[in-house]
């Protein structure tokens, strides 16, 4: 009976699902392009993405449960670090974080057909891994953003697990929250790889959750001893990294 079900919900997704997430995609991009050069790219980088993202998992079917949305609190910034699943991730979070945010994400995203475009005019961050002198621009980017008290979020792992498994964070988020005296705000999702693993063409049903931990402060740096610095970054990646798998399933 579940090989049956999970055959007709296959089905489902590619002859119902995927067509109203293309177009959904579309006008998506479309309408944050337009409003994104009209009006304010806070608002139209947000809300559209918002609500696209709440209905490519109504759509799939997903069921999404908050837990912790409590622990924000409106109006303050924060660089929202999370473990990366799966594709799905990027939904969970836009759709049902409930704050406003700009993502740093990969180069390669750009060059998607209209969605780079929407991206970028929204005041997105792309960073290529290839490239230090990117990088070095991608982080003063960012830096601007979070010093006018837009949130930001960023995937510490860098890229979403192979397996299942949350890997080493890297030190780009946690330098930056000391270099501002940002706080950070871990989020642990759960249910994403179950539900479409890196290596998937097509979505398993399995219910999705983000539980939002409460904010690690994080006072400004201003040691210039390099060793230190680096000690005090990694002892804040690894701490965060403990709250966030202290909710993984």
């Amino acid at each position: 009976m579940n090989c049956i079900i999970r055959f007709f919900y296959i089905i489902y997704q590619l002859c119902i699902a995927l067509p109203i997430i293309l177009l959904a995609t579309i006008l998506t991009a479309l309408t944050t392009s337009v409003g994104s050069i009209l009006g304010n790219p806070d608002v139209w980088g947000y809300y559209p993405g918002m609500i696209w993202s709440r209905i490519v998992c109504t759509v799939l079917l997903l069921p999404v449960r908050r837990i912790g949305l409590e622990n924000i609190e409106k109006g303050k910034p924060y660089i929202i670090v999370s473990n990366h699943q799966s594709a799905l991730d990027v939904f969970l979070l836009y759709g049902y974080l409930g704050i406003k945010f700009k993502w740093m994400m990969k180069k390669e995203i750009e060059k998607i057909p209209l969605v780079g475009a929407a991206c970028r005019r929204a005041g997105f961050i792309y960073i290529d891994r290839n490239s230090i002198g990117s990088g070095k621009g991608s982080i003063a980017a960012a830096e601007e953003t979070l010093a006018r008290g837009m949130s930001m979020i960023i995937f510490p792992e860098g890229t979403r697990t192979g397996d299942g498994k949350m890997s080493r964070f890297k030190k780009g988020a946690f330098l930056l929250a000391a270099e501002l005296g940002i706080p950070l705000l871990p989020v642990t999702i759960n249910g994403a790889y179950r539900a479409m693993s890196r290596k998937a063409w097509h979505v398993t049903w399995f219910p999705l959750s983000i539980t939002v931990h409460k904010p690690i402060e994080v006072e400004r740096e201003d040691n210039t001893d390099e060793s230190e610095i680096n000690a005090r970054i990694r002892r804040l990646s690894d701490k965060t990294a403990e709250v966030i798998a202290s909710k993984l399933d």
